[in-house]
């Protein structure tokens, strides 16, 4: 059943590896999480260098690394991001003949977190390369099983599909929703995990090519939890007129606590839409 615990988008910052929770640097991360909530990222990554500098384990310093990553992710800087993202890929590298199966999943993982961040601040080229390398590094997995093969193969889909959108390529966005689909109806145990998020890729693209009501109608049916797609809604409501309900969305988004690349986004966007 660990499989259906996986998810297609991080929710909480993994800074969990295997023996990186606790001590000092873990208190460092939790106060510089709080800096980086209220914009202020630079003491923030201050404080995660002392974490990583300190850090008494590989893996806790993987720990600090990827909280500096989703640090610079709050500043929207694809770059950056990428760089201390592939520290932690390189510890992930270090332990794949100790548990290949895990190894090359967060591998896989990690890239994807850029890409999403990536794709999130504009750069849809960077995002493309991250979201192949993530695709590559996940099906690299020994013995990888049918489910997760079509996990990857969904997260791919669903990304193609957005960057389409993006770019307003009606054509190939609606090609890679149909993928998308492909690979969730042809999942068994991840199926109902997964389903969630296809209608937050029909409500994104709806979004980007200029279907409003449609884009609203979708992300309704996605995860009202999730600060990007408040976000989403707020925008979707903002184009069809309803200020007051963009604004709501947007209030929700704001109160978000995550440290994760949906939360990197929503966050600083919605608080300067609410002024």
């Amino acid at each position: 059943m660990w499989l259906a615990k996986l998810l297609i988008f991080s929710t909480a910052l993994a800074a969990q590896v295997p023996g990186g929770r606790g001590g000092p640097d873990s208190a460092l991360i939790h106060e510089a999480t709080q800096l980086d909530l209220e914009g202020k990222g630079t003491e923030a990554r201050r404080l995660l260098q002392r974490a990583v500098d300190s850090a008494a384990t590989p893996a806790a310093r993987a720990n600090g690394q990827r909280a500096i990553a989703m640090s610079w992710a709050f500043d929207g800087n694809c770059q950056k991001t990428g760089e201390y993202e592939q520290m932690v890929i390189d510890y992930w590298v270090t332990t794949e003949k100790e548990q290949p199966h895990n190894a090359f999943y967060q591998e896989g993982e990690m890239a994807d977190e850029v890409a999403r961040v990536c794709i999130d601040s504009g750069d849809l080229d960077a995002a493309t390369q991250w979201y192949n390398k993530g695709h590559a590094l996940g099906l690299k997995e020994p013995d990888v099983s049918e489910d997760r093969k079509a996990l990857w193969e969904y997260r791919w889909e669903h990304a193609e599909a957005r960057i389409a959108a993006r770019r307003s390529d009606r054509c190939a966005a609606e090609r890679h929703v149909a993928g998308a689909k492909a690979a969730l109806d042809s999942m068994k145990e991840l199926r109902q995990q997964q389903e969630s998020f296809f209608p937050y890729l029909t409500g994104y693209v709806a979004f980007y090519l200029g279907d409003y009501e449609k884009a609203l109608a979708d992300l309704q049916k996605a995860d009202q939890g999730d600060p990007f797609i408040q976000c989403l809604l707020g925008q979707a409501y903002e184009k069809l007129g309803d200020k007051d309900q963009a604004m709501e969305c947007y209030r929700k988004a704001s109160m978000t606590r995550a440290h994760n690349p949906p939360a990197a986004y929503a966050r600083p966007f919605a608080r300067k839409k609410l002024g």
